[in-house]
């Protein structure tokens, strides 16, 4: 053991906050572990990789160890070592030869040297696991790193954007600008990159409100994947709640925690909400095999669920090997500790929880009351942020969709999977169709639950991109170096003809139009909708639908637009405006099907294309043209002051079939008063623009694969 600082320099300090927590003169150290038989803090000097000092944490007060450590100051160096136990039979894996990641680290320094150091038992024994490396892995290992968690917020608040009001916007934050040429190389793929004000203007234009970013937790690239020169560039691998990714950040050594900071103020002065993509069901420590990195080596029993009756092994809820126990009073308390710090240092706006089942896994199911969601329900700050679930995991039981509390919206794959049917498989599944273009109430309403429960998605980064999902009929992951196994095979995709890019362009023209259909139907549907970043100006992946790994121009951003891109930002910037611009395509309420007030019309009413209303053998026949009469006058809602809520009639014809149909235009309302149905969109035209108008009662035809938006006006 090093020699340790004089006695003089260690206090009792206290058992909170965990981490470490600067208190001017000095640290405060505060380390959970119940099991554990003695912690040390072990300090390094810059660029040193042997430890300068190591302090054994004086005192324990419910199984937290804890110690001030006189002289330790912002930017030093830091990691455990944990004592007890090695008998991974029993479940415990304790080993002081390895040095471990604070999980309340708010800075984490370096990368994984893969090697068998980083191993906890012995590569080379045949016993597998069973028998204890003596490799010390300090050289190897990211250093955990003491933070001044003070900066300037001035007058920042919280956007606050109201469920109805939001488009959310899903990108990774070194993707969207490594390739962006108007940001300064040094922040290009970086926290200020996304803040850049060109990048906030183009997200400004398209009418986003909420920037959902991949991963940003601190991560460990897979050593798999860095034998074959690539990196886990989604970053799902988490290893630091607490820290950002310093990857992101043109300096590191904790600054990585100001320029995110600096990211969140200045998306905020442009009233854009940033919420963060988290893994708080697994970690990057895999199964019986993995590395020892940090919660395996601090208390291994209790921070992830293991075989009942053969602890030495995981269960496996998530495809990564563990599945941390969120129902463990301690690691509860850690997975709230880090969402009020991202939302009370860091001014986040809310979270989407991957893989969301598995943290509410009590033992072994689901349970929508468990302690997570019950804590995040009284919480003072949780319970007034954004929540989004990922519903389900690969565990028995584990797709939960609508199956979450009131305060939470969830990724809804149904609408998904609708949306991609009707417009690309030639599905006539209709009243599923309905469902989803109206708030999927099938789901949500008998719990409670509204529209905004719903966070509408065609495509996200899991699966193909809006382009390749028109331009691929088979996904192309050779480039993962898993013999094309690996990413979904039911993807309801099409290429129209030719596989991948082509010259054609009636193939061209028929895979933008249906681009554009499924963002119309994204945006006017009710629920929230969310955006892929990349869509709006036809991102492609080149047919691989899992890039989780391609930290290359398969994933990044490619901001030199030609005319086609350049029209497709313009069309989607038209949908969000259609969409603020009428809130009876955003309504707080499902529809009931009936007048709001006597002498009004339905609230919606299903038209069929003879203009008569649709009746249970229409439904059940199913069709390829669906009518949706939104009644202007039927909104029982009111606005933020009070008021009512006013939006003239609207009128959406979705058709589906390739060729043309004559539909029926219904009345407008019930009044003598003879009106016009104005055309607000039509996705046959490039950027969605149309100067059309029709009389009400009669009939228009409606090209094959488009839709059209109308309102309703009383005529002069």
């Amino acid at each position: 053991m090093v020699d340790q600082l004089p006695r003089r320099g260690v206090r009792p300090g206290a058992p909170f906050p965990l981490g470490a927590e600067w208190q001017s003169a000095g640290t405060n150290f505060a380390v959970f572990s119940q099991h554990a038989s003695a912690i040390e803090i072990c300090l390094f000097e810059d660029g040193s990789d042997t430890p300068t000092a190591t302090i054994c944490l004086p005192e324990r007060t419910n199984h937290i160890w804890h110690g001030w450590i006189e002289g330790v100051n912002p930017g030093a160096r830091y990691g455990i070592r944990a004592h007890g136990d090695y008998t991974p039979e029993h479940g415990h894996r304790f080993n002081p030869s390895k040095l471990l990641i604070d999980p309340y680290a708010r800075a984490i320094e370096g990368e994984v040297d893969w090697g068998p150091q980083m191993y906890g038992y012995d590569l080379e024994d045949p016993e597998d696991d069973l028998a204890i490396s003596n490799l010390t892995n300090d050289a190897s290992v990211p250093k955990s790193i003491v933070v001044d968690r003070s900066f300037d917020w001035e007058d920042d608040r919280p956007p606050a954007i109201p469920w109805g009001e939001t488009v959310i916007y899903e990108t990774h934050v070194k993707g969207l600008t490594q390739l962006h040429p108007s940001v300064p190389a040094e922040h290009r793929g970086g926290y200020l990159g996304v803040a850049h004000p060109d990048v906030i203007a183009h997200l400004k234009t398209i009418g986003v409100t909420a920037v959902e970013l991949l991963p940003v937790h601190t991560l460990a690239h897979d050593q798999f994947l860095m034998a074959q020169g690539l990196r886990n560039y989604w970053g799902y691998s988490t290893i630091g709640y607490f820290a950002p990714h310093a990857e992101y950040a043109s300096t590191s050594g904790g600054q990585e925690v100001v320029e995110f900071k600096q990211m969140v103020k200045l998306l905020h002065a442009e009233r854009i909400e940033v919420i963060l993509d988290v893994v708080y069901n697994h970690t990057c420590e895999g199964n019986h095999l993995g590395p020892t990195i940090s919660l395996r080596g601090l208390d291994n029993v209790n921070y992830y669920h293991l075989l009942p009756d053969k602890p030495e092994y995981y269960l496996d809820f998530t495809g990564t090997g563990n599945s941390v126990k969120a129902a463990h009073p301690q690691v509860l308390t850690m997975i709230l500790d880090s969402l009020r710090y991202w939302v009370q240092d860091m001014h986040v706006d809310g979270f989407r929880f991957d893989l969301a089942t598995t943290i509410g896994r009590e033992h072994y199911e689901f349970d929508a009351l468990g302690g997570l969601f019950d804590a995040i329900h009284q919480d003072p700050v949780l319970s007034q942020i954004k929540l989004i679930a990922e519903p389900w995991d690969i565990g028995e039981g584990g797709y939960q969709v609508g199956a979450f509390p009131v305060l939470w919206s969830e990724w809804n794959d149904k609408y998904r999977d609708a949306i991609r049917g009707f417009w690309q498989a030639d599905s006539l599944a209709i009243a599923d169709m309905g469902y989803r273009l109206t708030g999927s109430s099938d789901i949500y309403e008998a719990s409670g639950r509204g529209p905004r429960s719903s966070v509408n998605l065609i495509t996200t980064h899991d699966g193909f991109t809006l382009n390749d999902l028109v331009s691929y009929s088979e996904k192309h992951n050779d480039a993962n170096g898993e013999s094309n196994e690996d990413g979904h095979y039911h993807n309801v995709s099409s290429n129209y003809g030719i596989e991948g890019p082509t010259d054609d362009p009636e193939i061209i023209g028929v895979r933008r139009r249906q681009q554009r259909n499924m963002l119309a139907t994204l945006m006017f549907s009710q629920g929230v909708p969310m955006l892929l970043g990349g869509d709006e100006f036809n991102r492609t992946q080149q047919g691989n639908n899992n890039a989780y790994c391609q930290d290359n121009e398969i994933s990044w951003f490619d901001w030199n637009h030609d005319e086609s891109a350049g029209q497709m930002i313009e069309f989607v910037a038209r949908l969000s405006e259609i969409r603020r611009t009428y809130p009876i395509l955003r309504r707080r309420r499902f529809f009931k099907g009936r007048p709001a007030a006597p002498g009004s019309l339905r609230d919606i009413s299903w038209i069929r294309p003879d203009g008569e209303l649709m009746n249970d053998g229409d439904w059940a026949a199913g069709s390829a043209t669906i009518g949706l009469r939104l009644a202007g006058d039927s909104i029982d809602e009111s606005d933020a002051e009070g008021g009512s809520i006013t939006t003239p009639t609207m009128m959406m014809i979705v058709h589906a079939a390739s060729e043309p149909i004559t539909f029926t235009l219904p009345a407008i309302n019930r009044e003598e008063t003879v009106h016009t149905w104005e055309v607000v969109l039509d996705t046959g035209n490039a950027t969605g623009r149309s100067t059309a108008r029709h009389d009400e009662r009669t009939a228009v035809v409606v090209p094959g694969r488009s839709i059209l938006l109308l309102q309703g006006r009383a005529n002069d």
